[in-house]
């Protein structure tokens, strides 16, 4: 079987690619990675030879192509059912899916303020529209764990698409000083931890690309 190609941005600012990579990462499938980089001339030309949006991330696997994070993880879903990336628990996975839906379509104040930056540390005052957000998700973080999390440390015990979902979140509430309380805090910590998060938060730091509007 020919391995899939997966296409992202830097690792510093791309919070879509972070989710699609550990979503694969998490399948155990060896894959080959295409980076690009963000804010280059070149950037959108290069991007359009893989996704027909000329945005990242993109996957490539056999003769299918998806160009949506969303796409991509329920494609690896279908395809590595063993991983278990949903939980089995209808409700649980029922509330998975909600989670993941509300975070691939909102937080769109704490996204324009506090786009993801892991190689800074910004700790800022947050505008009214963004503390709602960090009310919010904190609100899920702590439903999750509390209803679903009792056989590990994730949102739903396991890891699955839920956790790459909100991954990017942990790196922002990091870089902005966000330190939640309680099983918050707690789940921050546990996902954060994971090798593969760590593994990608060192290549972040690692690169040399800076784009100015993520640099302050």
């Amino acid at each position: 079987m020919a391995r899939p190609t997966l296409i992202i941005a830097n690792r510093n600012y791309s919070s879509w690619s972070l989710r699609a990579w550990l979503t694969i990462k998490a399948t155990g499938r060896e894959f080959d990675e295409v980076v690009i980089p963000l804010g280059q001339p070149d950037t959108a030309e290069n991007i359009l030879r893989w996704s027909p949006t000329a945005r990242v991330p993109a996957l490539k696997d056999g003769d299918v192509v998806l160009w949506d994070s969303l796409a991509i993880c329920e494609h690896l879903a279908e395809a590595f059912p063993e991983a278990g990336l949903w939980p089995t628990d209808t409700r649980a996975r029922a509330t998975a899916r909600s989670v993941v839906a509300e975070m691939h379509s909102g937080f769109v104040a704490l996204r324009k303020h506090m786009p993801m930056n892991l190689r800074a540390s910004y700790p800022i005052a947050s505008p009214p529209a963004v503390e709602e957000d960090i009310v919010r998700i904190t609100s899920i973080w702590e439903d999750c764990r509390t209803q679903f999390g009792g056989d590990g440390d994730l949102l739903f015990g396991q890891f699955t698409i839920a956790d790459a979902f909100y991954a990017p979140i942990v790196s922002r509430f990091l870089t902005y000083g966000v330190s939640p309380a309680g099983i918050a805090n707690e789940y921050m910590g546990a996902l954060w931890n994971l090798p593969a998060m760590q593994d990608w938060a060192e290549k972040a730091r690692a690169e040399k690309w800076n784009v100015e509007r993520y640099d302050r």
